[in-house]
């Protein structure tokens, strides 16, 4: 079978075909909001060919005309900002759009087809859409917009800077854990995100769904506080707590498949049984009420901020550290007892740190995993249960049986 080419004919309709895209949607843009358009259908396609041919001349060895075309483009643009200046009417928009098409209609020719189709369709999407993404951002908030601008930024400047290299005798790697630190958080934003784009609308066990990805011990302590002060929605907050600690275990397998995918094989069916026994313990949960709280689960903070980013990376150094040492002097039932003890906090950097180049694959390293769990399922229903006194009991029963189902999964 031939590979399919892209021949100068094939080409030169796509220049065709994205030009004529881009000058659609600028006329429709004018006739809605009812002004008179300075370019339209045939402008924009006439640009657009005027960019191939002179991409053609750059292909036949008149290599000038392709700064020639552009800057002619860009006269014309020019004027015809200066003459909409002159109608009191301001916007650069379609000028750059006609700018875009001559460099659409040169690339059609000149690049790989992908480039020009996916200039010529993101912008016709982002010139379509004006009203959408004005509107969005109105709604934006702009300390978490500021917490994600500070991240990235310190994030292309730090991770290129840092050594990748092993140092010490525990083999920490300044590159690998910034790397991981990286990871963690971004998995962690995207269930904030949800939950504040979605959380307040769908009630508080979408939100426990969509909290869990980014921390569902924060989840039960929110909705244990949801439960304390509303104390009729106890049994929607105590769902909710129960199916974010069930997200834990998917979250988690995510991230062990990222950093050690071989381990994988022998983990996953036990995650996923774990994880489907939560969900299934929060069925039948009734409060006295059946109305939803109309107060969010506000308390997950922003993974995308330096300050937890920072505190993550230094417990996963310190348990990488303590891990090691436990397991040099104590042995197996050293790392056993450490799991169960770290299951108190936010157990991602400890299993990270046991994850972290584990090989060959150790029965130890999965019954760790599996214990360190089971301590932070305990610990999750201990602080929901001294939130939630109305609810106590039922509390500790749910998360009690699912604690108990963790030990078969920890010998076998």
């Amino acid at each position: 079978m031939t590979s399919f080419q892209w021949t100068y004919e094939l080409r030169f309709i796509v220049a065709l075909a994205l030009g004529f895209l881009i000058g659609l949607e600028r006329e429709s843009a004018g006739s809605e909001h009812k002004t008179k358009a300075s370019a339209g259908v045939r402008t924009y396609t006439l640009i657009s060919l005027f960019g191939f041919g002179c991409g053609w001349l750059y292909h036949i060895n008149v290599p000038v005309m392709l700064p020639v075309g552009l800057i002619t483009v860009a006269v014309l643009a020019l004027a015809g900002y200066l003459s909409k200046l002159k109608e009191g009417r301001t916007g650069w928009t379609s000028e750059v759009a006609a700018l875009l098409t001559f460099i659409i209609g040169a690339l059609a020719l000149l690049a790989d087809v992908w480039v020009p189709m996916s200039l010529g369709i993101i912008g016709t999407i982002l010139l379509s859409e004006k009203a959408e993404l004005e509107s969005y951002v109105e709604k934006l908030d702009k300390s978490e917009f500021l917490a994600v601008l500070k991240f990235l930024l310190v994030t292309l400047i730090i991770l290129p800077a840092l050594p990748d290299k092993e140092y010490t005798q525990f083999n920490l790697n300044p590159s690998h854990i910034w790397q991981i630190v990286i990871m963690v958080s971004t998995i962690g934003f995207v269930g904030y995100f949800l939950m504040k784009k979605f959380g307040r609308k769908a009630g508080l066990a979408i939100s426990g769904l969509l909290g869990g990805i980014a921390s569902s011990t924060a989840v039960s302590i929110a909705v244990g506080n949801i439960a304390k002060r509303q104390p009729e929605q106890s049994g929607n907050a105590l769902q909710a707590s129960i199916l974010a600690s069930g997200v834990m275990y998917l979250r988690i397998l995510i991230i062990i498949w990222i950093i050690n995918p071989s381990l994988i094989p022998f983990v996953w069916w036990k995650f996923m049984v774990l994880g489907i026994i939560g969900i299934m313990l929060s069925f039948g949960i009734k409060s006295k009420t059946d109305s939803q709280s109309t107060e969010h689960v506000s308390t997950l903070q922003n993974p995308f901020e330096l300050k937890p980013a920072v505190i993550f990376a230094f417990l996963f150094v310190v348990l990488s550290i303590i891990t090691i040492l436990v397991k040099r002097f104590w042995g197996s039932g050293g790392i056993l007892t450490l799991s169960a003890i770290v299951g108190v906090t936010d157990i991602d950097p400890f299993i990270l740190s046991l994850v972290r180049g584990q090989q060959p694959i150790d029965s130890l390293i999965i019954s760790a995993i599996i214990i360190s769990m089971m301590s932070n399922t305990i610990i999750k229903g201990v602080y929901f249960a001294s939130l939630a006194k109305g609810i106590r009991k039922e509390t500790f029963l749910r998360y009690g049986v699912w604690a108990l189902l963790h030990i078969p999964f920890i010998l076998f």
